[in-house]
């Protein structure tokens, strides 16, 4: 129920849906693969479109937007701020945006067979890069043209290591422009990923594609700071009044626990991939100007769509 209510809550913010759409960097965690790795020599290619829709900052952001508008519309013939509840709620949205923004994502991935089941890839998810391989412990290694076993739905299982570096910040759209100004937000991250899946193939060595599950672990490193502009302490404040302080980089990490499904339909070359991961993260505590602090939590949707090209080689 919560997640519905926040949702309709951000949809009713018309003016905030470009920031929904925007782009911002965040490590894809969409799960494409098969519980089969790339066979020896071969090569697999191919993009994701997805949208991660996180009920955490679904609900941080859709409460704070108009808010945050309002503010610095009313304020913006003036040179300075005062700290006040709207500024608080605004790193909470930055932060929360950074942790797991709301938005469509898309990527494209390269991967290769070293050896017998092993596969290395890299992936750019426009502004992310991420490096993996996978190790397949489960099912014959062969390939259409050369099966390993001639038993149509097989059963096949690996185990993958996925690291992926980024910066996070706001979209620049107007108004989240003057806020970025106002807050001096910056932020970096990086998430290591661990996603354990099982294939059932459809056809001789997913001749006709697979169907995949699993689940997946992953933990991320955040780094982030907040140097504010002109703004100050008002009546009010618990503080002296004067400029706000500057939030030094803090430093957190937070573990993740998700699973996942899909379906790799095609015929040997070319297969359509759609997909469902689902995800909970405790973030934890994060440190706010004013020595205010936030705690956040919640659950991460991602369905996604993808297209694979399997590149044969001339081995035989």
């Amino acid at each position: 129920m919560y997640f519905f209510s926040s949702f309709r809550s951000a949809l009713s913010l018309a003016a905030g849906a470009s920031l929904l759409f925007a782009a911002s960097c965040t490590a894809p965690r969409a799960i494409v693969s098969t519980g089969k790795v790339t066979p020896r020599g071969e090569f697999r290619v191919g993009g994701n479109v997805s949208f991660n829709a996180p009920t955490q900052t679904i609900g941080k952001v859709g409460s704070t937007l108009k808010s945050a508008a309002e503010n610095l519309a009313n304020k913006a013939a003036n040179d300075t701020v005062n700290y006040n509840q709207t500024v608080e709620k605004l790193q909470v949205a930055a932060i929360a945006y950074a942790l797991d923004p709301v938005r469509p994502s898309s990527d494209l991935y390269l991967r290769y067979g070293v050896v017998e089941r092993v596969d290395v890839g890299y992936k750019y998810a426009f502004g992310s890069h991420v490096f993996d391989a996978m190790y397949q412990f489960m099912g014959p290694t062969g390939t259409p043209e050369n099966p390993g076993s001639r038993e149509a739905g097989a059963t096949y299982g690996s185990i993958g290591l996925q690291y992926a570096t980024q910066r996070a910040k706001l979209p620049n759209i107007p108004f989240l422009d003057d806020v970025n100004t106002l807050l001096g937000f910056k932020a970096t991250r990086h998430d290591v990923l661990v996603p354990l899946v099982f294939s059932k193939s459809l056809g001789v060595e997913e001749e006709i594609g697979a169907i995949s599950y699993g689940l997946v672990y992953a933990h991320t490193f955040l780094r982030y700071g907040l140097t504010p502009g002109n703004l100050y302490n008002g009546p009010g404040s618990s503080y002296v009044t004067g400029k706000v302080p500057e939030l030094p980089t803090a430093r957190r990490n937070f573990s993740s626990f998700g699973a996942f499904f899909n379906a790799k339909l095609g015929y040997r070359y070319a297969y359509v991939i759609p997909a469902l991961s689902v995800y909970y993260q405790n973030y934890g505590e994060f440190q706010l100007l004013n020595n205010k602090t936030t705690k956040l939590s919640g659950f991460t949707f991602i369905p996604s769509l993808g297209l694979q090209f399997r590149v044969p080689s001339g081995r035989r």
